[in-house]
């Protein structure tokens, strides 16, 4: 019976394992990148949103922006 070789070796993928187990962070917050995804992103999404919704009010108080 033939086995598959692992996808990573036992080693890296131990220390990674005693890494992640020793961080005192959330376990979203835990990854490299993972500030990005997390965090960046959604307060990027909120901030484009908050804009957009303020000069839409803007727009309707001034009558401006309007289509034909």
């Amino acid at each position: 019976m033939l086995t598959e070789t692992p996808f990573r070796p036992r080693e890296k993928l131990l220390e990674k394992q005693r890494l992640f187990q020793s961080i005192q962070r959330h376990t979203y917050l835990k990854g490299p990148m993972d500030k990005v995804t997390s965090v960046a992103i959604p307060l990027a999404l909120a901030a484009s949103s908050l804009y957009m919704i303020g000069t839409g009010i803007y727009n309707m108080s001034n009558g401006i922006g309007k289509k034909e």
